[in-house]
């Protein structure tokens, strides 16, 4: 045993010191970290996985093995790897993190972690967990000085790097272990105000919000209250703890654990920052993400929080009431951000009711209300588009009812450009009926008056064509409607450029038309050859069939097929 003892440590220590090694040799260091003054080193964790003969270190546990048994009972006892491997293994890294301890390569902390397997199955542990107190303090006066510059006092808009990481020091309990959460919640707030007129670094500044507040809320507040099953396949199972105490939130939402001290310091804030992570995971992420926000609100209203109860009920209560509610002898709409449901009640078949409704919902999305919401319908009106393949769902009929009436047109293509959202979809809609918001209205409008075409052309250019199929039942129906016309070519090249392999689009017959076939050309010109290859397969199928096409033809026919072959690369 003492020689397979000696090897075992012989091979973790080598693999330690490899890979403080490679580290030490990275030309990158003070680079880095000149960035932004936010980040004090580069790495903050390790983990030595030991496998006999195959042992790693790594900054990033891929949990490849997580979940599976393994074969094979370790050769050491959990109390092995604690009394004697790990302060070897201790000292080990120890003394590499004095030596570079001042250096870029190491953060203002440090954890070295450790995965064994043993005779009593596999064992995870953290074996050391080191704090500079230097670079701590120094870090510290940082992330106040930026706050105070940047943020309070601030009037430009920031830096996604500085975004990444002053959203994750400002819940560290290493730097702020008693966590002001409403005073936190401000800086947070202030960072989307001081770059809102920015949309795309927006969206990327929120992200970084929401990544902090939601690994707060799973690594540190839940566990306080709930056993928690994770799996790398499936959503986290929570489990209330027998021993967490919930209490009444008439004055504010606040809950402890029976083991915390019951002073009320905490007071609301915790459960606040858990409802704030929940209201931006359903208002800025994109679909699939939402059942996180709503198991969030869900957990909160299990730990005793009235104000989650009434958000799942009435809202998150980031709208006017006003805004959320409107009750004419027309028509009633009510809307909640929490569930993304739009509830409207049609009280007079006429264009009025629908004006009313359309002006109701593109007011709340201008205000962020989520774009992935849908309609709950009150109509005696069961209008549907002349499309196959579409969503039989309330939201599909209220536009359908809404353009019957040709002066509502313009309103509905206001909406569809406030609505129209890359990688969102309509909530009632799945599978190969998913729906961008805005299709409906803007699949109608194009239907209906070569005024939209525009309009489809744009939505086109934001279809996610690897996760909706719907465009090509409307390319196919805008053909029948419209035909090939230099009118309708862009947008049938447009709607091409996004379509899928089992669409057929049966135009062949018109581009017999030599002037219509040059058109088609002219708006293929210049395009990456798969691109035309994509535009050019829903219409004659094989690039061999075209080849076939274009040595049967002669004269100016000819000519065209093989510019046509040629734009696709043949």
């Amino acid at each position: 045993m003492s020689t397979l003892y000696d090897q075992a440590m012989e091979e973790m220590i080598m693999t330690i010191h490899e890979w403080f090694d490679e580290q030490e040799k990275r030309d990158d260091l003070e680079s880095v970290t000149k960035r932004t003054t936010l980040q004090m080193g580069i790495f903050n964790d390790i983990l030595l996985d030991y496998r006999p003969g195959r042992t790693t270190v790594d900054s990033v546990d891929l949990g490849l093995d997580d979940g599976l048994k393994s074969k094979q009972a370790g050769l050491f006892t959990e109390e092995q790897v604690r009394t004697e491997i790990q302060p070897k293994l201790v000292e080990v890294v120890q003394v590499k993190l004095d030596e570079l301890a001042n250096t870029p390569l190491i953060d203002y902390r440090f954890t070295f972690r450790g995965k064994f397997p043993t005779t009593e199955g596999k064992l995870q542990l953290t074996l050391l967990d080191y704090v500079n107190e230097e670079k701590r303090q120094q870090l510290l006066e940082r992330i106040h000085t930026y706050i105070e510059k940047k943020l309070e006092h601030g009037t430009y808009p920031t830096k996604p790097l500085e975004s990444f990481f002053v959203t994750r020091h400002l819940l560290d309990p290493k730097l702020f272990p008693e966590l002001d959460v409403a005073w936190t919640i401000r800086q947070y707030d202030r960072i989307q105000e001081l770059n809102k007129g920015r949309q795309d670094t927006l969206a990327e500044h929120r992200g970084d919000i929401i990544r902090a507040v939601t690994a707060w809320v799973e690594n540190q507040f839940l566990p306080q209250y709930y056993e928690v099953q994770s799996s790398a396949y499936s959503a986290a199972e929570y489990t209330l703890k027998s021993d967490a105490v919930m209490e009444s939130d008439d004055k504010a939402d606040s809950v402890q654990h029976s083991s915390e001290n019951k002073s009320g310091e905490r007071g609301a804030q915790p459960m606040d920052l858990l409802l704030y992570a929940a209201v931006m995971i359903l208002r800025f992420e994109p679909s699939y993400s939402k059942p996180k926000g709503l198991t969030f609100l869900e957990l909160a209203k299990q730990l005793g929080s009235s104000r989650a109860s009434r958000m799942m009920t009435e809202g998150s209560g980031t709208y006017a009431k006003e805004d959320i509610r409107v009750k004419t002898e027309q028509v009633e709409c009510k809307a909640n951000d929490v569930f993304a449901l739009m509830t409207i009640h049609i009280r007079k078949e006429e264009a009025g009711a629908y004006q009313q409704a359309l002006a109701f919902i593109t007011h709340l999305l201008k205000q962020g209300f989520p774009k992935s919401y849908k309609i709950k319908l009150k109509s005696g009106v069961k209008q549907y588009l002349p499309i196959k393949g579409l969503a039989k769902s309330d939201t599909h009929r209220f536009f359908a009812n809404a353009l019957e009436y040709p002066e509502l047109h313009p309103l509905l293509e206001e909406y569809a450009r406030e609505a129209i959202q890359e990688f969102e979809f309509y909530e009632d809609t799945e599978g190969e009926k998913n729906c961008m918001p805005g299709s409906y209205a803007t699949f109608g409008l194009g239907l209906a008056d070569a005024r939209y075409f525009p309009l489809v052309e744009y939505y086109m250019g934001k279809v996610d064509d690897e996760h909706q199929l719907i465009q090509d039942k409307f390319t196919s129906a805008f053909a029948e409607t419209h035909g090939v016309t230099a009118s309708s070519i862009p947008v049938l090249v447009a709607s091409l450029r996004r379509s899928t392999d089992s669409l057929k689009l049966k135009i062949q017959p018109e581009l017999e038309n030599d002037e219509v076939l040059e058109l088609l050309i002219q708006q293929i010109q210049g395009l990456p050859d798969y691109e035309v290859e994509r535009i050019l397969y829903p219409i004659f199928g094989k690039m061999e069939k075209l080849v076939t096409l274009a040595r049967k033809a002669s004269g100016r026919r000819k000519e065209l097929l093989l510019k046509l072959l040629q734009a696709a690369g043949k």
